[in-house]
Order: C-alpha cells, then sequence, then structure tokens
C-alpha cells in the first residue's frame, strides 16, 4: 500500500470548512486599511403572531428584517478617511456609503460576500492604554447599516 499525493493540496474542497481569518473589508470611497475582526454581522425576521377569532392555533409570518449593527476592529493606524467620516457624522452630515465584506478561501478566492448598503458610522472606540502592557492599539468602528445583502 502506498502513499496517495493529493493534487488539491492547498485548494478547498466541498467538505473543507472555512476559516474565519482570511477576510477583506472595503468601504466605498474610503482608504480604511486592514481590518482584525468583523462583528455584528446578522439579519433576523421579527415575528408577527395573530390568531383569528375562534382559531385555536396561534399563526405567526415573517415580519420586517432588522440588521444588526457591524463593528470593525483593526490595529491602530491613523486612517483620515474614516475618522473624518466619523466626525462629518457627528457635525451634523450624514453620508451613507456601502460596505462590502469578503470571505477568502485559502488561495484567495472569494466564497462568500456580504454588502452592508446605505452604512453610516455610529460608534469609535479605541483599547486601553497601558504603560505596562504590551498589546497592540486598536480602534473600533461602529456601523448602522438599513440594508445586508448575500453576494458571491
Amino acid at each position: 500500500m502506498g502513499f496517495k499525493m493529493d493534487r488539491n493540496r492547498g485548494q478547498n474542497t466541498a467538505s473543507d470548512h472555512i476559516g474565519a481569518y482570511n477576510f477583506t473589508i472595503s468601504i466605498e470611497g474610503i482608504n480604511a486599511g486592514y481590518f482584525k475582526s468583523v462583528d455584528g454581522l446578522s439579519m433576523e425576521l421579527e415575528v408577527i403572531e395573530y390568531q383569528d377569532g375562534d382559531d385555536l392555533n396561534l399563526r405567526k409570518r415573517p415580519g420586517r428584517t432588522k440588521y444588526s449593527n457591524i463593528t470593525l476592529k483593526k490595529g491602530y493606524v491613523v486612517t483620515p478617511d474614516l475618522q473624518k467620516w466619523f466626525e462629518e457624522t457627528m457635525n451634523g452630515t450624514l453620508t451613507r456609503k456601502n460596505i462590502t465584506i469578503e470571505l477568502k478561501d485559502n488561495v484567495g478566492k472569494t466564497v462568500q460576500s456580504w454588502v452592508a448598503f446605505e452604512a453610516w458610522p455610529s460608534k469609535w472606540k479605541v483599547s486601553g492604554l497601558d504603560g505596562k502592557g504590551n498589546d497592540v492599539f486598536t480602534e473600533e468602528i461602529e456601523f448602522v447599516t438599513e440594508l445586508v445583502k448575500f453576494g458571491a
């Protein structure tokens, strides 16, 4: 019995799980740099319950779709485009932009993408400072979105 070389080595097969570590973020018209994590990418349908007259069963149907806020986290590098967008929003100038999140396989091919439409920054936060620590200084930016669609 001999050893058989796997010709697909390094490439995903249908049964391989995709790692959560290989993704790209692009924000319409913004040079935002690289991100460490994405959180809050979720959608939920409200449930509408109703019951007709003498019907003993409670009926349910889908209602409005709600989209969670999306939080992007990255090692702190001065990115004036993101900071300017947040400051403009704070000062009353609301500019909505699309955010595209692409999940990649081991060879860099997009296997799934999501587009958050009409997004705008609602929260900006940096990690704590600690003179005794050696952690990387990070920033988090939270975005409100009104619609998320599946891509690839």
